[in-house]
Parts: C-alpha cells; structure tokens; sequence
C-alpha cells in the first residue's frame, strides 16, 4: 500500500483522486503551501470548495497544520508523526523568506515556553519568523 493511501485510511479518510492528488502535493513539497498553489497544481476538476474542504478535513485530522501569513491568510504544511485528530503539536517556528516567498517548518526551533496569567489558556502557539531561506542565502 503507497504512502499516500496508507495516511488516508489511518485517519479514516475515504480515498478519493482529489483527496490523493492534495496529499501528494504535500508530500512532494519543501515547504508550506497555500491554497492558491495547490489549486495551481491540481487538475482543473477540482474546484476551490473540494480543495478547501480536503483541507480542513486534513487540519481536523492532523495531516496537515495551518501557518499564519503576513498578509492574514494561511499557509498549510504536513503534520509529524506525533499529530492527531484534534490535537496538534506543531510547536515550532516557521521562516517566511523575504525572498522567495516560501514558508518553511523549522522543526528544530521550538517555541519558547510561554506562561500566561492566571486564569488564561493557551490554545495554539503559531511562531512566524521572517528572514532569509537558506537556498536563497547561498545565491
């Protein structure tokens, strides 16, 4: 069984072409991915409600997590192992080059602990640093 088909029925996901096609893309990438790059690169017959419903069946899943943007929207990335349904442990930093425009997951750089008062919870701790990717640092 492919790795993509593996993943889906792991999550008690259907598999379908459009499902496919998404995670492929995913598996296949660098970095973080917006919704307008993975309607670019899917099959026309895909339109913007599947791909945003395959995408946050994904983010509901743990497959996938969101990643905030300077200009308000929200980039995807795939999810490590220690993700499920409901619970997402994605704390790390991600680099939104200045240059190229990619975001990339910088998995060894943990957010720093951060305590809030009492009586507040946190829920979610989304870290976006921008600079300067390391391919576009060697050109």
């Amino acid at each position: 069984m492919d790795t993509i088909v593996q993943i889906l029925k792991q999550n008690n996901l259907s598999v379908t072409e459009g499902r496919r096609k998404i995670l492929s893309l995913f598996l296949n990438s660098n970095g973080a991915l917006a919704h307008a790059d993975i309607e670019k690169n899917t099959d026309k017959h895909f339109d913007r409600v599947t791909v945003y419903r395959t995408l946050q069946s994904f983010v509901d899943k743990g497959i996938i997590h969101t990643i905030p943007t300077s200009d308000n929207s929200i980039k995807y990335a795939l999810c490590k192992d220690d993700c499920s349904e409901g619970h997402h442990h994605d704390e790390h930093i991600h680099l939104l080059c200045t240059h190229c425009g990619n975001t990339f997951c910088l998995d060894d750089v943990v957010t720093p602990a951060i305590r809030l008062p009492k009586g507040y919870t946190i829920n979610q701790v989304e870290v976006v640093v921008k600079g300067v990717c390391k391919t576009c640092n060697l050109q």
